[in-house]
């Protein structure tokens, strides 16, 4: 299983949130690239040591988009976005499905409540796990730190963005970056 596969399967999770947050529009950096569905949209760090896009043949059945950074021929880091993964009417409800769909192993490091552009209710989780080592995935055991924004958007169908790093590829910086750049439709 490579580490997208691994990572978006893990992060087979949609984020969604509805209501109109304090914010109409997300902060999106200059050069960045932008993922975009019917319910949200998040930007990421493009160029020769940035993300890459995934088209639909490439990322899981499962993720209305993806892009992916590598090294050394392994990703390293993957950004997802899932929508309608699960029937809920509230951001609690979605982050306890979001959680349901970490691997098993990772260890949950909390769980706070965020308003991305466009929503007044959203979920943060951020997990950490050990990589597998399987196919294109950072060696067995690299320590991996994720997190995913989850909610319900305008039509009230449920959005999990997630953003997988093995450790030392994803500053916090640039952490923040992305998930300031979460806007809900």
């Amino acid at each position: 299983m490579t580490v997208a596969a691994g990572l978006l399967t893990a992060a087979a999770l949609t984020l969604s949130a509805c209501g109109k947050g304090a914010s109409d529009t997300a902060s999106v950096p200059d050069g960045w690239g932008t993922l975009k569905t019917k319910g949200v949209s998040v930007s990421y760090p493009k160029g020769p040591t940035g993300y890459v896009e995934q088209s639909a043949a490439e990322r899981s059945r499962y993720n209305a988009a993806a892009a992916v950074r590598k090294q050394g021929g392994r990703t390293v880091s993957t950004i997802t976005v899932q929508l309608d993964f699960t029937q809920a009417d509230s951001a609690e409800q979605a982050a306890i499905a979001a959680e349901a769909g970490i691997q098993m192993g990772a260890s949950v490091k909390g769980e706070k409540n965020v308003k991305p552009a466009g929503t007044d209710e959203a979920k943060r989780i951020d997990f950490t796990f050990k990589s597998t080592g399987e196919a294109g995935n950072p060696p067995k055991g690299t320590p991996i730190k994720g997190v995913i924004l989850t909610g319900l958007d305008s039509s009230g169908t449920t959005f999990a963005v997630r953003i997988d790093a093995a450790r030392g590829t994803l500053s916090d910086g640039d952490l923040k970056k992305i998930t300031d750049s979460v806007e809900v439709h």
